[in-house]
């Protein structure tokens, strides 16, 4: 599939998400395409996709991702059509956030209205986790964008998706080699998506303990995220790869507290892109 071909390496998350700040996005989608990054994932706030896009000259923006729940349909094939004429191929429709009793239902409807406005599966990654939702991934997209699972799961999601479909692993990732800095800065983002719902019942399956999760242990630091020196943060990368990934997209957390990242940019791209 063309998506798949076209999303390999390392990825990177942007570290302003839900910014309306245009300049800001465009200073940043420009500053990952220059560093060599594959591909800058971006939250599903469809216009500062499309200045992401405008503003960059071929790397493939992705979004990680629109929300089904809230972001309508109609809306996201305007966005793709509109994005694909001026700029075919380069912006893949991510997809999840399907927030209610029956989200694989609620999911499929998506797609329907999705394939009747032409929005192709191929151009199409789901945030799945749980096996039922990898199944629909892999007969509706183009693949999945994973967060917070482990090479093991990786190795596992591949095995059920086959060798003809994207596996785009969004991992945390921590440029220190301070384990409580790590703790710190993981804390937050874990506490809010862990809180309840399928993050929670993901990193059960995978083996971890309530009490691993609530801790924020040891043991799920070194499950989850990336961290260390860049030495270690390389290897850890590739044992993504080497389980499966097609691409590993770094979510880079802010260790130094201030809420510049683009040091912690270059210096990843300069120790893992050489």
């Amino acid at each position: 599939m063309g998506t798949r071909r076209d999303l390999q390496g390392i990825g990177i998350a942007s570290s302003t998400p839900f910014t309306d700040d245009a300049q800001l996005v465009a200073d940043e989608a420009r500053h990952v395409e220059e560093l060599g990054f594959t591909t800058l994932w971006r939250s599903g706030v469809l216009p500062m996709v499309e200045v992401a896009v405008r503003a960059t000259d071929h790397i493939p923006l992705a979004t990680g991702i629109i929300p089904v729940s809230t972001v309508a349909s109609a809306d996201v094939a305007t966005a793709y059509h509109a994005l694909e004429q001026e700029h075919p191929g380069r912006f893949v429709v991510g997809l999840g956030g399907a927030r209610d009793q029956h989200p694989l239902r609620t999911l499929g409807a998506y797609l329907d209205a999705l394939d009747e406005a032409g929005v192709p599966a191929g151009r199409r990654v789901l945030a799945a986790l749980g096996p039922k939702m990898v199944d629909l991934a892999r007969e509706r997209a183009s693949g999945t964008y994973p967060y917070l699972v482990t090479p093991s799961y990786v190795a596992d999601a591949r095995a059920r998706l086959g060798q003809d479909h994207l596996l785009a692993a969004l991992v945390m990732t921590a440029p220190t080699t301070d384990r409580e800095v790590v703790r710190r800065v993981a804390g937050e983002p874990l506490a809010f998506l862990t809180g309840q719902g399928g993050y929670r019942r993901n990193l059960l399956r995978l083996g971890f303990s309530e009490s691993d999760i609530d801790e924020v242990s040891d043991r799920l630091l070194d499950g989850i995220v990336a961290w260390g020196d860049d030495d270690a943060i390389a290897a850890r990368v590739a044992e993504y790869h080497a389980a499966g990934a097609d691409q590993v997209v770094l979510r880079i957390l802010d260790v130094e507290g201030d809420g510049d990242l683009h040091a912690s940019r270059e210096r990843l791209a300069s120790a893992l892109l050489r």
